[in-house]
């Protein structure tokens, strides 16, 4: 049984609650396990789609795990799988929606993995950053996917002063959709899941992978199509 996150089936939603420690933090492990449970619900035909969120009402996740760090000497550039830091950095082939219900302190690699979510609910009182910049490790998926999500100016000044953004901020810049009251943000991805639920199974993967392959194209790398 995993110890730093938890599943929960409703129907054909999987909902991932990530719950080490105090802070939901992840270790190399935990992301090899998490690269396999999306890996799991890639493969599985019965989820069509996925809640990521975290347990307690203080944290989302404050990402990599520096007290193992200190006990263990886990280094930065360990072996987190194949899809990267929490299996959602670079997942490969993962084309159903997932959605965030951040419900706290999003930060480091927790914010990274709600990065590689497609649909962004906050609780009013959460909060945002990459600190990476403070111990001298570079927030790699950050580099790559923040860029995309807000303007550069705002990107580069989250990343080079590792400041803290508010849930208010983050609808203002679209890096989140929805800002709910406290407590609610599970509630909130229930209702996009139901609603996704209602609509043609079909067109999300192809939304996705057609999103995908935009990105490749503008990066001026030749995209891999894949008919299914």
């Amino acid at each position: 049984m995993p110890e730093a996150f938890e599943l929960q089936e409703h129907e054909s939603v999987l909902e991932v609650t990530l719950c080490r420690g105090k802070a939901n933090t992840i270790t190399a492990e935990d992301s090899r396990q998490l690269n396999r449970m999306w890996e799991g619900f890639r493969d599985n035909a019965t989820q069509r789609f996925a809640i990521l969120t975290g347990k307690g009402e203080k944290f989302f996740s404050a990402g990599w795990d520096l007290k193992n760090v200190a006990e263990s000497g886990e280094v930065s550039d360990s072996d987190y799988g194949s899809g990267g830091f929490g299996g959602l950095n670079h997942p490969r082939n993962l084309y159903k929606p997932i959605i965030c219900a951040v419900n706290g302190i999003a930060c480091g690699g927790g914010f990274e993995m709600m990065l590689g979510c497609d649909i962004i609910v906050a609780e009013e009182h959460s909060t945002f950053a990459l600190p990476e910049i403070n111990v001298g490790v570079l927030p790699d998926c950050g580099v790559v996917k923040l860029r995309r999500r807000i303007p550069y100016h705002v990107a580069v000044e989250l990343m080079m002063t590792g400041r803290w953004m508010d849930a208010q901020e983050a609808k203002h810049w679209g890096l989140v959709n929805h800002v709910v009251p406290q407590g609610e943000g599970l509630v909130k991805a229930r209702e996009i899941a139901d609603q996704l639920e209602a609509g043609p199974p079909l067109l999300y993967p192809a939304i996705k992978q057609v999103l995908r392959m935009t990105e490749t194209i503008s990066e001026k790398r030749k995209p891999v199509w894949r008919g299914k």
